[in-house]
């Protein structure tokens, strides 16, 4: 089977930014990034040299700013990867809507958008980890580093550390729902997904890949050409806060 295109549908700290990583390192799977995500687009649009939004249609604006994403996103490859957080889903939608209006399914907008496509959903098991390390790397700053150590996304001077028992009951919680509108939303859309594991891509990022190469149908690069970009972040400090909110639950 063909894909024309692959969205990789997650939350915060999932694994998403290693998993972009390793796909654009194969130079057969396009470039994916967050080009939907709405804190993003502002950015990307300068990126690219894009009029502003105010001196276009609207519906004119979205089709170039589509265009353009969809270049951007698969760059000299055959296939195009997008990376969409759960909050983010009704947003494009509705700008795809502008451009291509009169579907009344999410799924069939993007096909007729993105080309036929795979859904990858991306999920943490510990969704308690996976809050503390979102908290965590506001608190920081730093959001990934590379296995050398060196800061890769930094979007923030770092603050105080701070154990906050009701923040992460609640990012918890957040988190939990994202992850249930997610399963909704697939069930509504009767989307099948490729499902992958932040811990199996953590633990096992080389057979993750070449698992999803194959998925898509394209060739996979050979386990020692695979070369991950971005290490974990977890220290002692996400195990202490982890250990102090177990106990105090």
């Amino acid at each position: 089977m063909t894909f024309n295109s692959y969205i990789i549908c997650g939350t915060p700290r999932t694994g998403s930014t290693l998993l972009c990583d390793l796909l654009a390192k194969t130079n057969r799977a396009g470039r994916p990034d967050s080009f939907y995500g709405g804190a993003f687009r502002g950015d990307w649009a300068k990126e690219w040299k894009l009029p502003e939004p105010g001196t276009m249609d609207r519906a004119a604006y979205e089709r170039l700013y589509l265009d353009t994403a969809i270049r951007k996103g698969t760059g000299d490859t055959p296939i195009f990867g997008l990376r969409l957080m759960r909050e983010d889903v009704a947003n494009l939608s509705d700008l795809l809507n502008l451009v291509y209006p009169g579907f009344s399914a999410d799924n069939a907008r993007f096909e007729r958008a993105f080309g036929r496509c795979l859904y990858i959903h991306l999920n943490r098991a510990d969704k308690l980890a996976q809050a503390v390390s979102y908290i965590k790397a506001r608190q920081s700053g730093l959001w990934h580093i590379a296995p050398d150590g060196t800061e890769i996304e930094r979007l923030g001077e770092p603050q105080p550390l701070r154990y906050d028992y009701g923040q992460i009951r609640a990012e918890t919680e957040r988190l939990e729902a994202f992850e249930h509108d997610w399963q909704a939303w697939f069930e509504a859309e009767n989307i099948r997904p490729i499902r992958i594991s932040y811990e199996a891509l953590a633990h096992e990022p080389a057979s993750t890949l070449i698992d999803l190469c194959a998925a898509l149908g394209i060739e996979p690069p050979g386990r020692t050409e695979i070369m991950p970009g971005v290490a974990p972040l977890a220290d002692a400090i996400n195990a202490e806060w982890i250990a102090r909110y177990r106990a105090e639950v």
